[in-house]
């Protein structure tokens, strides 16, 4: 399908106020932030430029805050490239859209795949589909753990909403946990992703240039 970036949308979706952090406070040990190389986010379709990276870079205190926010543009679909520092085990995807039907229907992840576009990820089989909720809360959506064991990189393609000509999400996350460099495997995966040092990866900044290639496709 043919995805025109040359639409105009307003932003006056800041209607959420539930803030029910007591339901996933105990878990923000695994969550992923810092170690996300934000720099080299890819979005297709958006409204406006680096809105992807922009929701996934808000950190969890941030996450009910109604902007930035990521608008679809020429149509309901998305499609986000999110890399990572290092390699990590996922266990879920956070989500957080709205009500109303611009609220994403059907995300598709694709795991280590930095060369989809929309025809390719319609086509393909992805590692796993998940079925969101129209709400306003935050979706935790657990994955396949046995399939994301080595996740380097997630596309996400977001195929559908409720109805809505465009589809709007405020807020991207991910929990998991980095694998050590105790094993020899482990190690090899992380000297692909360029980082043979950094065995906490605490800052997650220090391999913005790795992927090389930033938010334009």
């Amino acid at each position: 399908m043919s995805h025109d970036h040359s639409h105009g949308h307003h932003h006056s979706h800041g209607d959420h106020d539930h803030d029910h952090h007591d339901d996933v406070e105990p878990a923000l040990q695994s969550l992923i932030w810092k170690q996300i190389d934000f720099e080299s986010i890819r979005t297709l379709n958006e409204s406006e430029s680096d809105q992807g990276a922009k929701i996934v870079e808000k950190t969890w205190t941030q996450r009910l805050n109604p902007e930035p926010l990521l608008e679809s543009d020429a149509d309901e679909q998305l499609l986000m490239f999110v890399p990572f520092t290092g390699v990590l085990k996922l266990h879920s995807v956070l989500i957080r859209s709205s009500e109303d039907s611009s609220a994403p229907k059907t995300l598709k992840l694709f795991l280590n795949r930095d060369d989809l576009d929309f025809s390719t990820a319609s086509d393909l089989q992805p590692t796993q589909t998940l079925e969101l909720s129209q709400t306003s809360e935050i979706q935790d959506l657990p994955v396949k753990r046995t399939s994301f064991g080595n996740t380097y990189s997630l596309t996400l393609f977001f195929e559908d909403n409720f109805g809505d000509d465009v589809t709007r999400i405020y807020w991207v996350g991910f929990k998991g946990e980095f694998m050590n460099l105790n094993r020899e495997p482990v190690e090899v995966l992380y000297e692909k992703a360029a980082n043979p040092k950094d065995h906490t990866l605490i800052q997650g900044v220090g391999d913005m240039s790795s992927q090389g290639t930033r938010h334009g496709m």
